[in-house]
């Protein structure tokens, strides 16, 4: 240790801005060697003194400062280095593919359309169609659900259609 450092304040303020000002450049550059980074080492170096600030009082040899900081230099460079390998080596998944804002829009207009239409046919061709194309059921078992024949199960379904399709037609 020098000299400068052998006579540290008991106040941990004055001791640790007198090993800051003695020492920083010094373990930036240690840090730098380390890390070849001069932000990130820089950063090591803030937080080895931030740690021996705020554990000076837990310190018993003030004496042994200048070590303690150069090993928490050390050890915050080792764990950046780790810290780096691992996201290098962790696989950048893609973003998932999503629609574009447009696109989007469109939908959502056409779906806010058909929902409209839906609410201008006469309540059994909604259930039937509602039935066959959103829940995916055959015309037997709508007939079924319904209480109805096969035939009017078409009929409504038919109707509805045609009803749809013109409202959305008109719609655009």
């Amino acid at each position: 240790m020098t000299e400068a450092a052998t006579a540290l304040p008991r106040d941990r303020e004055e001791a640790v801005a007198l090993l800051f000002a003695a020492h920083h450049a010094r373990l930036v550059g240690f840090a730098r060697l380390l890390v070849d980074d001069l932000a990130t080492a820089e950063d090591v170096v803030q937080d080895a003194f931030t740690s021996l600030y705020r554990r000076w009082s837990w310190l018993r040899d003030h004496d042994a400062a200048l070590p303690y900081l150069q090993a928490s230099v050390a050890n915050g460079a080792r764990s950046n280095l780790r810290r780096r390998r691992t996201v290098r080596e962790t696989p950048i998944e893609p973003a998932p593919a999503m629609p574009s804002a447009e696109t989007s829009a469109i939908a959502h207009d056409d779906h806010r359309r058909l929902i409209a239409a839906l609410a201008t046919l006469s309540l059994r061709q909604r259930q039937v169609i509602v039935l066959r194309y959103f829940l995916d059921q055959s015309e037997g078992e709508i007939a079924d659900a319904l209480s109805i024949s096969r035939g009017a199960v078409k009929q409504h379904a038919s109707r509805g259609l045609a009803t749809l399709s013109g409202a959305i037609e008109a719609a655009r």
